[in-house]
């Protein structure tokens, strides 16, 4: 096994022992096993509005406690799980050959604290997360984490942006072959074959040009990337897709509308992240990277004109030639705050209306 499958394997064991200790220890034993797997200065990073935090003591004290006194039974079940070095050869590619694990699944705990100013039910909560981690010398250096904070405000009875257009309620399936946990050394080969496939995909996303194709996306020809049947599993506000065809009318085309420029790809603004291939699976992300400016108007809120940045995440599943399955955390909270609407707002307002006994929607804007 060649030096950076081993250290490869190294590091996924130490995220997934990590989180399997996390799993059964004790509330009072969580801050000693985070400070056993992060570095001292760690740069962590959370969906809008938990942000950045910076070292082992504040994301103790900041993040983890409340957390967990929020949901005191937590435990994590991961559906996908992977690692490897981004060589900073693809689309987005870094300079520096980087380690990283990651991963998504659920967060499952019962609801006892008021969480982020969403009231508590005491009923069982489901928080979907997406995460990478960067590792260095064995432990974590940073963290980019995605939770899906608008499906835990539906779970508790609120819904802050209007009606998804795909598919919305319940759990985000795991994937259909169950066989995302990637424990074990992958084929190199198939991650090659896989990471290429996605490159792909990618270089055809940026052929669009919004001044040219207007809402015509044949141009991009994603067909000959995704499986007419591929499934896209999106977050709360976007909702998942079930086939090419709901992939363009529910996500693709919206977005586009709203957030149309494909020639920023070289800003160097943001966090690029672990864009690596391993089997069938491949996955990356980017942080607070400058996508678009803000053309038209998304999710009813009015076009800015401004330049936006985004964080969003893929966990892509390739079967024989083609993209079949795509996991993708987007931090929908983060990109209305830049559109000039604060989600927590809103979720004061229903609240307050909820008291009141009066009927809600979204509130005001």
């Amino acid at each position: 096994m060649s030096d950076e499958k081993m250290k490869n394997q190294k590091n996924k064991a130490v995220v997934w022992d990590f989180w399997q200790r996390l799993n059964h220890v004790g509330t009072d034993n969580v801050p000693d096993l985070i400070r056993s797997a992060v570095h001292d200065d760690i740069n962590w990073n959370g969906s809008a509005p938990i942000d950045q935090i910076i070292g082992t003591e504040a994301l103790i004290s900041d993040f983890w406690l409340p957390l967990l006194r929020s949901f005191p039974d937590l435990k994590r079940k991961a559906y996908i799980f992977m690692g490897g070095v981004d060589k900073g050869d693809t689309v987005f590619g870094t300079d520096d050959e980087e380690e990283w694990v990651s991963g998504c699944g659920y967060l499952t705990g019962t609801f006892a604290e008021d969480w982020l100013g969403i009231p508590a039910t005491g009923k069982k909560t489901n928080i979907h997360f997406g995460q990478f981690y960067l590792m260095r010398d064995g432990k974590i250096a940073e963290s980019y984490v995605m939770y899906d904070i608008l499906a835990v405000m539906r779970q508790a009875g609120f819904q802050v942006l209007p009606p998804a257009p795909g598919a919305e309620g319940g759990k985000v399936p795991a994937p259909a072959a169950r066989d995302g946990i990637l424990l074990t050394d992958q084929d190199p080969l198939e991650g090659r074959k896989t990471l290429q496939l996605v490159e792909a995909m990618g270089s055809g996303l940026a052929r669009y040009r919004r001044p040219r194709d207007g809402g015509n996306m044949r141009n991009m020809e994603q067909w000959h990337y995704w499986h007419q049947d591929m499934k896209w599993y999106g977050p709360s506000g976007i909702g998942a897709c079930f086939t090419l065809e709901e992939f363009e009318d529910f996500h693709q085309r919206p977005w586009l509308h709203g957030f149309g420029d494909r020639n920023l790809e070289d800003s160097g603004d943001g966090q690029v992240m672990g864009f690596i291939g391993e089997g069938k699976y491949a996955c990356g992300g980017i942080w607070d990277y400058e996508f678009s400016h803000n053309h038209g108007d998304y999710a009813g809120i009015p076009a800015t004109g401004k330049l936006m940045t985004i964080r969003d995440f893929d966990w892509w599943k390739r079967e024989g030639e083609l993209l079949i399955e795509n996991w993708i955390p987007i931090d929908l909270i983060d990109l209305c705050r830049q559109m000039g609407i604060d989600l927590f707002d809103r979720l004061r307002y229903q609240i307050e209306m909820q008291k009141r006994g009066t009927p809600w929607f979204v509130g005001p804007s």
